[in-house]
């Protein structure tokens, strides 16, 4: 099972055993319920930036939060990786220092662009939506070819990310995909899609893990899989928002 998520790589269930009885097992209820209260834990803590930069007016408010958020949340989502088996703890600890994050930077963006928040939360959500609705009717499958394109697309851009941050350090900026020219929202878009496809390869691995009987923390773990994508996503819309909104 190919997945271009990190979280929810093929070697995820592999060494697992069995859930000894069906109440132990991950099953597709218990992952989506799980998934609703990390978003719930999410926003809770956005909440928190978000309101404290508004009552200040200022990003310095919320700068150690946001930064904080996003430190905690790259280490917590490490250790999630490599410890499965505490991702009943760690998965709603990284949803709250993420929510940190997100609500800083959602504050940050929303000051700049009056609107672009609640315009990129609704995409966010309109793509996860219609996404699950075409892999369930069958209008979408993840095919090995499909998650192979996926898979590779999704590396390509994390390279991209990695080489514009290294050569940040030496002065250096790869010219136009960053911008709010053509090419930058080109680019923009095209990893907002690949972000979206990856929720199809979240969908078909976390179905095919709950059909193998997988033990039931990887519930949580599963969840936190796919909060990963989600915010991957909502970050994406909101950079392309805000670059087609500077041209105005």
């Amino acid at each position: 099972m190919r997945t271009a998520n990190p979280a929810l790589n093929a070697g995820t269930f592999t060494g697992l055993a069995p859930a000894a009885a069906r109440s132990e097992a991950m099953t597709l209820q218990g992952t989506v319920n799980k998934s609703a209260l990390l978003l719930v834990i999410l926003l809770a803590a956005a909440t928190i930036t978000w309101g404290k930069f508004f009552e200040t007016g200022s990003p310095a408010s919320v700068g150690i939060w946001t930064l904080g958020g996003a430190i905690g949340g790259f280490i917590v989502a490490l250790v999630t990786v490599f410890k499965k088996q505490w991702s009943p703890l760690t998965a709603p600890l990284y949803a709250f220092l993420e929510g940190l994050f997100l609500g800083g930077l959602s504050a940050v963006f929303e000051a700049q662009y009056p609107g672009v928040v609640i315009q990129a939360v609704a995409l966010t959500f309109g793509t996860l939506f219609a996404l699950l609705a075409a892999y369930r009717t069958g209008l979408i499958k993840a095919t090995e070819n499909f998650k192979l394109g996926v898979f590779a697309a999704t590396g390509g851009i994390a390279l991209v990310y990695v080489a514009s941050m290294l050569l940040g350090f030496f002065g250096v900026r790869i010219p136009g995909i960053f911008g709010a020219g053509v090419i930058g929202i080109g680019f923009s878009l095209f990893v907002v899609v690949i972000a979206a496809l990856n929720l199809v390869l979240d969908f078909d691995f976390i179905e095919k893990g709950a059909a193998g009987g997988a033990p039931k923390y990887m519930e949580w773990y599963a969840a936190f899989g796919l909060m990963v994508t989600l915010i991957w996503l909502y970050i994406e819309i909101l950079r392309l928002l805000s670059k087609l909104r500077s041209r105005k």
